[in-house]
């Protein structure tokens, strides 16, 4: 131990934290003025100390006795010569003037004391009577005896044996420490009790306890700090497994533990906190109507709304005048009526889908739209028929008045209720929680179900909208008197190019865009 010592002051390697062991931790050998360096603060169990009194002046008197072979007084016999005061101390080896290091002492002393009990016992011994003469003892009953002694030492400390015979193990925890006279102690700084309840059995006052370099910190042993929840624990590469770097989980993903080897995808609805410690449900959006977008959306249509309704009141109250008579007010009215069912669908894109939500909207919007196209398409054909027509005695009015116009709005908009019912019957919209587009978030969106019926309503739509177009441009060049025409062109041509732009926008734009797309339509 010594050269191992002398080894590490030339290496100069101190400030390690030495856990010593019963044979060395209280050795005086050990002690050199070098030797601190690298064993100061180091911690260890020792045999417990027992002061015993009256034993430190029995050993002084036999150390005298047997180192110098004098005695303190010239009274002793068998002695040559009295001690004198000029006795050279630094002659002898090994000396250690410090009885109460003594620990092994306190060991013999009770094993002495248990001893005595024993025989105690097997003799039969009483108080003032003395013991049995003649009872004859072996040494295998004084070892059974032994197992049946329990006694308390002048020290206070209590000597049992077990039923294997081993006594209840005793240690005292010593620090290496300099007193204030700047010698090395050995200082108590805790216990080791097997005879105590458990939970009393060990004590540490750490708070007494000097760490190499004389600091009161406790020092760390441990190559990397422990990774604390919300991180795993990644090994460097080329060092020991107890040094890794703690890398955070990433998003979706949690560790609940201190040094966690990996981390824990979250379920499906479930997203990562901040602290990616704990899974929390994703936020669910839709488009509401307390927010920024579902409010301008309210505003836009009730606008629209009251602009048609006060369209209509005008035509009422003009009704009769030739203006309103010759653009065939009943065709105008259904027109106006129609506009502004229009104008309400986009109300039902507005807050949480529901089973009736999700028909509701996709279905109204198809039929009130169709409705719409229908009244321009009658106009058109109306004003079409009605100056394009080569023979004159062919009165044309007769083939497509009133009552066959309402026909053919009724009809052409039927198509599309048999359609949306179809469509309805075989696979209907419904409520679909989207957690594929943005993985911290649940969009509640409408599913169209059957994308079959979705697109027929589309197309049909479209359909009516082109043919509307083409015979509104085949009647652009009419009498100024008549250039109602020119205005359907120009309005089938915004509305063919707003399809065209917002469609595709729609069906790749989930989420509260993609809704404000469809109602904007």
């Amino acid at each position: 131990m010594n050269n191992l010592l002398k080894e590490l002051s030339l290496q100069n390697i101190t400030g390690l934290q030495f856990i010593g062991v019963e044979a060395w931790i209280t050795a005086d050998s050990l002690v050199t003025p070098t030797s601190y360096s690298v064993l100061g603060g180091s911690l260890g169990f020792a045999v417990q100390k027992a002061n015993i009194s009256g034993f430190s002046d029995f050993v002084i008197k036999q150390f005298w006795d047997t180192a110098f072979q004098c005695t303190e007084t010239s009274q002793q016999e068998n002695v040559s010569s009295p001690c004198s005061e000029s006795q050279d101390l630094i002659e002898l080896r090994d000396y250690n003037a410090d009885v109460d290091e003594l620990r092994y002492s306190s060991n013999i002393y009770k094993a002495i004391y248990a001893v005595a009990h024993s025989l105690h016992s097997l003799l039969k011994c009483q108080d003032g009577l003395g013991c049995d003469q003649n009872v004859r003892t072996e040494p295998w009953q004084v070892v059974e005896s032994l197992k049946q002694v329990n006694f308390t030492i002048k020290t206070g400390d209590q000597v049992w044996f077990d039923s294997t015979g081993a006594a209840a193990a005793r240690y005292e925890v010593v620090n290496w420490q300099r007193g204030p006279d700047g010698e090395v102690q050995f200082k108590p700084v805790g216990y080791y009790d097997a005879s105590l309840p458990p939970g009393q059995q060990f004590v540490l006052r750490t708070e007494d306890i000097m760490w190499p370099g004389e600091l009161q910190q406790m020092p760390v042993s441990v190559c990397s700090e422990s990774c604390p929840p919300g991180t795993r624990k990644a090994v460097q590469k080329g060092k020991p497994v107890c040094c890794y770097d703690c890398v955070p989980c990433s998003e979706g993903e949690i560790s609940n533990a201190t040094d966690s080897n990996g981390c824990i995808d979250c379920p499906d609805e479930y997203w990562s906190n901040l602290g990616r410690d704990k899974c929390i449900f994703k936020a669910i959006e839709f488009l509401t109507f307390t927010e920024v977008m579902g409010i301008v959306l309210m505003v836009f249509s009730l606008f629209g709304v009251f602009l048609t309704v006060l369209v209509a009141i005008l035509y009422l109250i003009k009704k009769d005048t030739p203006i309103v008579r010759a653009n065939n007010s009943e065709l105008s009215f259904l027109l106006l009526f129609s506009l502004t069912l229009c104008f309400l669908c986009s109300l039902t894109f507005i807050g949480r889908p529901s089973e009736w939500s999700c028909m509701l909207r996709h279905t109204a919007f198809g039929i009130t739209f169709v409705l719409c196209i229908s009244c321009v398409l009658g106009k058109t054909i109306v004003v079409l028929m009605a100056f394009r027509a080569t023979l004159p005695a062919i009165n044309v009015m007769k083939w497509f008045g009133p009552p066959q116009q309402r026909l053919s709005v009724l009809a052409f908009t039927l198509i599309q209720v048999l359609i949306c019912a179809l469509w309805l019957t075989v696979s209907p919209p419904f409520p679909y929680k989207n957690m594929k587009t943005y993985k911290e978030k649940i969009i509640l969106e409408c599913n169209v179900g059957s994308a079959i019926g979705f697109w027929v309503v589309l197309g049909y739509i479209g359909l009516l909208s082109l043919l509307c177009f083409v015979l509104a441009f085949l009647a652009r060049k009419l009498p100024d008197n008549f250039n109602e025409a020119k205005f359907i062109t120009f309005s089938m041509l915004i509305f063919c190019a707003v399809w065209i732009t917002f469609i595709p926008a729609y069906v790749s734009t989930p989420g509260n865009c993609g809704d404000l797309c469809y109602s904007g339509l």
